[in-house]
């Protein structure tokens, strides 16, 4: 059933990943991942705009196993609005292995943050993309109080945004309290140049050391099929604009609204790196020591 009420039902992962052809090092982390359900003992979030399957923890974990990743940044998804809840369990059952962003009420106490700290959680999310609220907006009105109340913490914010959407977006958070991460290379669509002014103010921003970008989910930008080629060229400029900002994460679930083709297996999207950065002690940077400095882990 489609409503309102309920919104439409998102694929499921693909859940027998295969082992990747490049090995990652000891400790490498996954730096985007969502855990969501079971539906029937977490309710979601009224005003959410799709419905996703059950991504749940075991699964999740079975799939780091598998392509070896010891560490992993779980990132709530708008489908819980402000209700932490699956993501504080994942990151307890984790035992000092995870990491969490969190989406958090722009009155939230700094005793709720502190909470959330000792939780596991090193960062707040914005979502301007898959939600009914500030679409396409940078709520600044919002985001400046909050990123107030966390800098004495060490968190930062983590967009999900379309950077072509955003020309100035190296000015308009210029003078921003903390670090600020993006996800999917920008998030912008690769039948668009590497020069479209959104894009390079994200390398400019990247080159500031002030912000991380996230390589992750290429079939969100490319309209061609895996191995998402035309990906490379972006990825590469981001890597070039500073690979010491840069973090590499799954996706997993691979949470999206009208999917038409077969899920990707986890361990092609691992291999994806490879190519996007060829060099191995760049990759190490980018799966070990870059997420280790964002996320706070020993």
């Amino acid at each position: 059933m489609t409503s309102d009420a309920f919104p439409p039902v998102t694929a499921p992962p693909d859940f027998h990943p295969r082992k990747p052809k490049t090995r990652f090092p000891p400790l490498a982390c996954d730096s985007h991942a969502h855990i969501c359900g079971p539906i029937a003992r977490y309710p979601y979030y009224e005003r959410r705009i799709y419905t996703p399957s059950d991504t749940l923890l075991p699964d999740y974990e079975r799939m780091l196993e598998t392509i070896g990743c010891e560490r992993a940044a779980l990132v709530q998804g708008s489908i819980y609005g402000t209700d932490n809840t699956v993501l504080l369990e994942a990151l307890k059952s984790g035992r000092g292995r995870y990491r969490g962003v969190a989406v958090v009420a722009p009155d939230i106490s700094e005793r709720e943050l502190r909470k959330l700290h000792d939780a596991g959680v090193r960062g707040i999310r914005m979502n301007i993309v898959d939600t009914r609220d500030n679409k396409g907006v940078l709520p600044m009105a919002t985001l400046l109080p909050l990123a107030k109340k966390i800098k004495p913490l060490g968190w930062h914010v983590e967009f999900l945004l379309h950077v072509d959407e955003f020309p100035d977006l190296d000015r308009d958070l210029a003078d921003f309290p903390v670090a600020v991460s993006f996800g999917h290379l920008g998030y912008m669509r690769t039948d668009k140049p590497i020069s479209t002014p959104g894009f390079q103010a994200l390398l400019r921003l990247l080159k500031t050391g002030r912000a991380w970008v996230k390589l992750t989910a290429p079939y969100r930008i490319s309209p061609n099929p895996m191995p998402h080629a035309d990906t490379n060229a972006f990825a590469h400029a981001l890597v070039d604009a500073n690979a010491d900002r840069l973090l590499w994460g799954s996706d997993w679930g691979h949470i999206m609204l009208n999917w038409k083709i077969p899920m990707p297996n986890d361990g092609d999207i691992a291999d994806l790196l490879a190519a996007w950065v060829p060099d191995a002690a760049t990759r190490k940077k980018i799966l070990v020591d870059n997420p280790a400095k964002l996320y706070g882990f020993d």
